[in-house]
């Protein structure tokens, strides 16, 4: 369980989180959405123990992550936006390397290897240095190294990026069995038709606040709209200015 109550997040005089309340429960997917700039990577930074809030309490697993961040390391996996890798290791030794920080027994540890390296295919980039793979590659060695110590709560920063749709279709019934397994997800995402697919409930975050929260059939009723796209463009301010841009490109094309 991941329980955030006030969050506030400031650089110099910018405020990127301004009073973020939300709970994930065990067993559950939550979808954070957001526009670009909105603070949804702050807050997953957050969560994962990388950055210190200003001000607010996050506890995952009951553990504040302000007074033991390392602990909360060892509970969680996350994998932000863009990959951050030791480009000069190739894929296998990257994967020891997690291993033995996380402390993982060897036998378990090459178990865990073999069967996600299967699944998102990497198997024939396993002696490249890491630095020459592709981006969908490289997002694929983050997402297994954050998955190998088998996380109770896993953080998602636009995992989807770069993914093919085969592997795209893994990482989304992974987590899915994540969540039968009783285990928290955090996943945030641009593509509303995934969010609307797998996320047991969605916030939304705009501008540093979290404007609204709820089911997806709740937050349709809540904005009294059919779709999520149109829920998010309405909440975001974001859907006049789209018909405006659009409105101009047919007259001017």
């Amino acid at each position: 369980m991941i329980e955030v109550e006030n969050l506030v997040k400031r650089f110099g005089s910018t405020v990127a989180v301004n009073g973020i309340t939300f709970t994930v429960n065990d067993g559950e997917i939550y979808g954070l959405l957001g526009p670009n700039g909105s603070g949804k990577s702050t807050t997953m930074k957050i969560l994962a123990g990388i950055l210190a809030p200003t001000s607010g309490k996050v506890l995952v697993d009951g553990v504040d992550v302000s007074q033991d961040p390392l602990r909360v390391k060892e509970m969680t996996g996350y994998v932000p936006e863009t990959p951050v890798l030791y480009e000069s290791l190739t894929p296998i030794e990257f994967f020891n390397f997690v291993g033995s920080v996380r402390r993982i027994p060897e036998e378990k540890l090459q178990e865990r290897v073999d069967a996600l390296v299967k699944a998102f295919g990497i198997e024939e980039y396993l002696g490249e240095m890491i630095g020459s793979l592709s981006f969908g590659t490289r997002q694929k060695v983050s997402l297994i190294s954050a998955m190998l110590h088998d996380p109770a709560v896993l953080i998602l920063d636009e995992a989807m990026n770069g993914l093919d749709p085969k592997s795209a279709r893994i990482l989304r019934e992974l987590l899915m069995d994540f969540r039968e397994d009783g285990k928290s997800v955090v996943f945030s995402t641009h593509v509303l038709a995934l969010a609307e697919m797998i996320c047991d409930r969605i916030g939304v975050i705009y501008n540093g606040r979290l404007i609204a929260e709820g089911t997806v059939e709740q937050l349709k009723e809540f904005a009294h709209e059919e779709s999520l796209e149109d829920v998010f463009l309405k909440l975001t301010e974001s859907r006049d200015e789209v018909l405006g841009i659009v409105q101009a490109l047919r007259e001017t094309l």
